[in-house]
């Protein structure tokens, strides 16, 4: 059993609890249900923005702690002011070392889309998503069958939420392709092992259909990669770790893009 089938595991043992404790009638009762999320693809095409999804990530499975004393209030505010286009914020506890107050602490104080990062496999995930004012909830095909990612995806829908569906490989792609998708997020780690290639996206962008966002997530340390991603036809570009392994993400972030307006 690898990393992947864990974390899928344990979600599902999650998820019975979490619907033990708190009722769909108290998800859609929670103050965040009711607002309308932010439109992705305005802010991430928006020219006055870097096209960059800032991640607030503590831990992974690959490199255990990575940041334990940033807040999310800092980090999430500080990517935003530095000119990210959408937050992304882990809210998996067991691997990530996240929670979905993260998610509540980062909507109260950000006006960009905010990307719930998690092993969504439920409906139930999703009404969370919406209850904790997330914008856009991430699908990933890995995890997921196509018929299932279809009515997950239809479901955010009717949310009003924006679906990103995240692949490694072709097969992944060409298999879970589907109207109510917003995006296609191209993941350069593979999520078996853990291990990094941004070769992936490279090799994929081209077959992603161009009535899609293209997001290219993970393995982007260096400006000049960006550069390279926007001549290939990506659009967007999720990036964590590099800033989260700093002592002051938000300021590493803000060095980034400075860099970046540079190349």
């Amino acid at each position: 059993m690898n990393i992947l089938d864990q974390i899928v595991l344990k979600k599902k043992t999650e998820i019975a609890f979490a619907k033990s404790q708190v009722t769909v009638k108290a998800l859609e009762s929670a103050a965040a249900f009711d607002r309308t999320p932010y439109v992705f693809r305005d802010f991430l095409l928006d020219p006055a923005r870097t096209g960059i999804i800032a991640e607030f990530k503590r831990r992974s499975p690959s490199k255990g702690l990575i940041n334990g004393e940033s807040t999310v209030e800092d980090v999430t505010g500080g990517y935003a002011a530095a000119g990210a286009s959408a937050l992304s914020v882990l809210t998996d506890t067991d691997f990530f070392g996240g929670h979905e107050e993260d998610l509540l602490r980062a909507r109260a104080h950000n006006q960009i889309p905010i990307l719930r990062k998690d092993f969504m496999i439920d409906r139930y995930q999703l009404l969370e998503a919406k209850a904790a004012g997330a914008d856009i909830v991430l699908l990933i095909a890995a995890i997921l069958k196509p018929a299932e990612i279809a009515d997950m995806a239809g479901f955010a829908k009717s949310l009003g939420l924006n679906v990103l569906l995240e692949v490694h490989n072709r097969e992944e792609l060409q298999r879970s392709i589907h109207p109510d998708l917003d995006a296609i997020g191209v993941n350069n780690r593979n999520l078996a092992d853990f291990t990094v290639d941004i070769q992936t996206s490279f090799d994929l962008v081209e077959e992603i259909p161009a009535d899609f966002l293209k997001i290219s997530e993970s393995a982007i340390s260096n400006p000049l990669t960006i550069k390279e991603l926007r001549a290939a036809g990506f659009q967007g570009f999720l990036i964590g770790e590099n800033f989260m392994k700093t002592t002051d993400p938000a300021a590493a972030m803000r060095q980034f893009v400075s860099e970046l307006i540079s190349v």
